[in-house]
């Protein structure tokens, strides 16, 4: 071997072991960071288990995390900010509702990624670096309790809590194909839980398993045993289910359906929401109207994401802008433009922000009672690329805090629930009961979750073979226009359309086999051959194809195996006199 030949070894070989080396430490990366969802790991254990008789805790065998807002003894709540660990000592206690979760039977295994200060809904924290979603990993994982949500879709965790201010649960839930469940406000305690604006602050939790978040739902809520009640209706609100960007039978068709199978369709209703609010919530006309020609003009959805927004910012500047005044911290620019972009509400502005809370409380239970479910979707839009703009964009967080702000602002309990994929993107479905249903609501899950899944596998599955049958009528449409072009010898033109079916159905022989006969024609015989050798992959009994083929190899010299194509056409059909004329002849001619 030369000296240059082996230089060049070297090289490869190399190349190949830094390529490796990369590829190691990438994996390396993935596996350290678990998915980048934990900023600490740590371990609270459970109490031992009681004597028999007394039965096990209900949260036995159950690992947890908690995001980085809830306080544990001992540990720097870090509140996805770097500046504000540094500037805040270690918790002396441990937050009750992680103590409640531990003394149940489960083990904390650690605190997770927040967005920056728990405000945003995008998932995005550039301190310490967004985690990946694990459904969609080119997307974002949405926020605020983004390592929380990843945890549990990673299955890392069996279940984790997070903070749902506006979306803080529900958008990662939805974002991350699980479930995420809010409580009505002030049903578990936010004691120990760093606040962001607390007439919305609501502790929530995330689980794959419904039973699961039942279990932890039972134990945090404290609900005593009492046997599950039916919805009376449930009411489909058609026009927010226009805001989503996936066509709308997506959501709502699994929703009838499954409530068909398990309670009849006498419970379905139909609302339009937008008026049902501007009708009972009369505060909605004095935030923020537009007047034109003397007329008011007001979108409820618009103008509760502006009040959720707004009594939001105002609360969490009542709460930290003395700490945001005194250290002046980095903030990210999407965060920044919130806080401090929009000009103070005035005191007026508050009061009306309020008004409206109040109104929309007594509307929503109104419009639910003791036994209805609102079916709204968690959000509008699907989780946005990794390092794209849509999540900063004004229309973006006016469709997202338009659907989200329901449950924010009038207190009630809401849970997202996953439907599976559409275009590769997780796409989840929400259901609303009264304030204080949270029992029959999570009763309500337990009952539809089975079906709901299964009806979302059946719409996915009959809009995969509703578009495979398109491709195929299509294909079989530009074969005819092939077939005719043949017939008017546009040779050129027929091998267009038949390469346009290959494309829309690349297993059919017949399309190969006569874009074969065009090739013949015009001469182009070396694909001709290659044509025919596909179809008859395909179809090993394509006569055509092995009779053209016999006709190209002649042409190209290969005359044994042209005899073996002429002869085997023969035997697939005797009456094929060519075939065997075909085969007699260069037989004669070519076999001694």
């Amino acid at each position: 071997m030369g000296s240059s030949q082996a230089a060049s070894l070297w090289v490869l070989l190399g190349l190949g072991l830094a390529g490796i080396l990369i590829m190691t430490r990438k994996l390396k990366q993935v596996i350290r960071e678990d998915f980048g969802a934990f900023v600490e790991k740590l371990q609270l254990l459970p109490p031992p288990q009681p004597a028999p008789p007394k039965a096990p805790h209900p949260l036995t065998g159950l690992t947890f995390a908690v995001s980085d807002v809830f306080d544990i003894e001992g540990h720097v709540t870090g509140f996805g900010h770097p500046d504000w660990a540094k500037t805040h000592d270690p918790a002396s206690r441990t937050a009750p509702v992680v103590s409640t979760l531990v003394q149940g039977g489960a083990t904390c295994i650690g605190k997770t990624v927040v967005d920056e200060l728990a405000y945003s809904i995008s998932g995005v924290n550039e301190h310490y670096f967004t985690p990946t979603n694990p459904t969609a990993p080119s997307k974002t994982p949405g926020g605020s309790s983004s390592g929380a949500a990843v945890a549990v879709a990673a299955n890392l965790a069996d279940f984790s809590l997070g903070l749902d201010t506006v979306g803080g649960v529900r958008v990662p839930a939805a974002f991350c194909g699980i479930m995420g469940f809010r409580p009505s406000h002030g049903a578990v305690s936010h004691s120990g839980v760093l606040p962001v604006s607390t007439s919305l602050d609501t502790v929530g939790w995330f689980a794959k398993d419904p039973k699961v978040l039942g279990r932890v739902g039972h134990v945090l809520l404290q609900l005593p045993f009492a046997s599950s009640r039916s919805p009376r209706q449930i009411v489909i609100a058609d026009d927010y289910l226009q805001q989503v960007k996936v066509p709308t039978d997506r959501i709502a068709q699994v929703v009838v359906k499954s409530t068909e199978k398990h309670f009849g369709r006498q419970v379905l209703k139909h609302e339009n929401l937008d008026n049902y609010f501007n009708l009972k919530v009369p505060s909605l006309r004095k935030f923020h109207g537009e007047k034109t020609n003397g007329v008011v003009k007001v979108s409820s959805i618009k103008l509760l994401a502006h009040v959720a927004q707004s009594l939001q910012r105002h609360e969490f500047k009542q709460n930290h802008d003395e700490w945001i005044n005194l250290v002046k911290p980095t903030l990210d620019p999407a965060t920044s433009a919130q806080l401090c972009g929009p000009p103070e509400s005035s005191d007026m502005e508050v009061e009306i922000c309020k008004s409206i809370k109040n109104e929309l409380h007594a509307a929503v239970n109104s419009l639910l009672k003791d036994d209805g479910i609102l079916v709204i979707p968690t959000v509008a839009d699907p989780p946005s690329k990794l390092g794209g703009k849509p999540l900063l964009s004004e229309d973006f967080r006016s469709r997202a805090f338009g659907l989200l702000s329901i449950a924010s602002l009038s207190g009630c309990c809401q849970v997202t629930i996953p439907l599976g994929l559409h275009n590769k993107n997780p796409v989840s479905v929400s259901f609303i009961a009264r304030h204080g249903g949270d029992r029959f609501l999570l009763d309500t899950l337990q009952t539809m979750y089975t079906s709901l899944q299964e009806q979302a596998d059946l719409v996915t599955n009959t809009k995969l073979s509703k578009t495979a049958l398109t491709r195929e009528q299509s294909a079989e449409v530009s074969k005819e226009k092939g077939n005719q072009a043949f017939k008017a010898k546009e040779y050129q033109k027929a091998i267009g359309f038949y390469s346009e079916a290959i494309k829309l159905s690349g297993n059919n022989a017949t399309y190969y086999s006569n874009r074969a006969a065009a090739y013949l024609e015009i001469g182009s015989f070396l694909q001709a051959e290659a044509d025919c050798s596909q179809a008859i992959n395909l179809d090993k009994k394509n006569v055509k194809a092995y009779f053209r083929r016999g006709t190209a190899r002649e042409v190209l010299g290969y005359y044994k195996e042209a005899i073996e194509d002429f002869k085997y056409a023969h035997v697939l059909e005797p009456t094929n006199k060519r075939a065997a004329a075909a085969a007699e002849r260069l037989r004669k001619l070519f076999v001694q």
